[in-house]
């Protein structure tokens, strides 16, 4: 995942007139592409997001996986528009025809080689700043999940092994067995 080099900033406007066949975010103006995922990455998405949504079946939340366009600040610069791997909304207010407009409540991202750095450092502090309560990354290397949920302006991480199972913080009542998401 690399950023395109230019001078130019672009905003979701601009984004919008982008070829869709190409996936790629735009985080503070600037385009990173993106490559297609691994099958153990869609493998573990797909158990992730089974769980979660048998769990949020017939409750105001809801469940949404990639590619489902987050614009995180369309209220200032609207140039921050990523696509996490997995994410829960619970306010119907901020979903459009095109993706959420604001923090969702749970987002989850899984790593793969080319998204290490991107996702727990950029899109990390991306997250922080506008105020997603619960932010997961999923590493299928060691089979960990470390789960980041947002008090005072910061986050508090929890870590978890994949014998373990995941309660969410956001999500009242919802446990994530990882031994379900990493049995591939």
């Amino acid at each position: 995942m690399g950023a395109l080099q230019s001078d130019k900033r672009f905003t979701y406007a601009d984004y919008l007139t982008w070829d869709e066949n190409i996936r790629c975010e735009l985080i503070d103006g600037i385009p990173y592409m993106m490559i297609a995922p691994s099958r153990m990455h869609q493998g573990i998405s797909v158990a992730l997001t089974s769980q979660l949504y048998n769990f949020l079946r017939g409750k105001p939340c809801k469940v949404y996986e990639a590619p489902f366009d987050v614009r995180l600040n369309a209220d200032k610069g609207d140039d921050t528009v990523v696509q996490p791997d997995i994410l829960v909304v619970c306010d119907n207010a901020k979903l459009d025809d095109k993706g959420c407009i604001g923090a969702p409540d749970l987002i989850v991202e899984i790593l793969s080689p080319s998204s290490y750095k991107h996702d727990l450092v950029l899109k990390f502090h991306k997250y922080l700043e506008a105020g997603v309560r619960e932010y997961w990354i999923v590493n299928p290397d060691s089979k960990t999940v470390n789960v980041y949920i947002l008090d005072n302006g910061n986050y508090m991480a929890f870590a978890y092994l994949e014998s373990d199972s995941v309660p969410s913080h956001v999500l009242e009542g919802c446990t994530v067995h990882l031994d379900e998401v990493f049995a591939q």
